[in-house]
């Protein structure tokens, strides 16, 4: 299974501004589906649907409670199927985090780092995180060798960052 990362655009099968019920159906067709917050667009409690497959999770987030903003695909378990996760043709989750950064930036991307473990590409609507739930291999720098969820918005999603710090 192969889940291309389309930013500001959104994932396979999954573009954004997708209705809801369309979200729905198409993450029922791959796995179980949670619903929080049914149709609710409050600034803290908007509307999610979880797809929980058995090697992964896809948490799309429906902002305004009627329509997919923004999808974040959590790193692949093992199993019986090869799932993987690639932007530009990089396999997102299988390079390390810091050469798939590198390889960002080559790309003459911009990328933040805010946070030990939170980096953002501003402009492209990339969200990255090393953070783990789990024991994972760390790297030299003591974080996480693999980024464990990339989240992919529109094309404004980010941009703030651009204007501060």
């Amino acid at each position: 299974m192969e889940i291309d990362l389309d930013p500001p655009n959104g994932i396979t099968g999954f573009p954004l501004g997708m209705p809801a019920e369309n979200v729905k159906t198409a993450a029922a067709a791959l796995g179980r589906v949670q619903v929080r917050n049914e149709g609710s667009g409050r600034q803290f409690g908007y509307m999610k649907v979880t797809l929980l497959h058995e090697q992964f999770e896809i948490v799309f987030h429906l902002e305004d409670g009627k329509t997919l903003t923004a999808a974040e695909v959590w790193i692949p378990r093992p199993g019986p199927q090869d799932v993987t996760v690639r932007f530009r043709g990089i396999d997102v989750f299988r390079t390390p985090a810091l050469a798939l950064l590198d390889r960002l930036t080559a790309e003459g991307l911009t990328t933040r780092h805010d946070e030990p473990s939170y980096w953002t590409v501003p402009g492209l609507s990339l969200g990255l995180t090393r953070t783990a739930g789990h024991e994972v291999p760390l790297d030299t720098d003591g974080e996480p060798l693999y980024f464990q969820a990339v989240l992919v918005g529109p094309a404004d999603y980010y941009d703030d960052l651009l204007t501060s710090g």
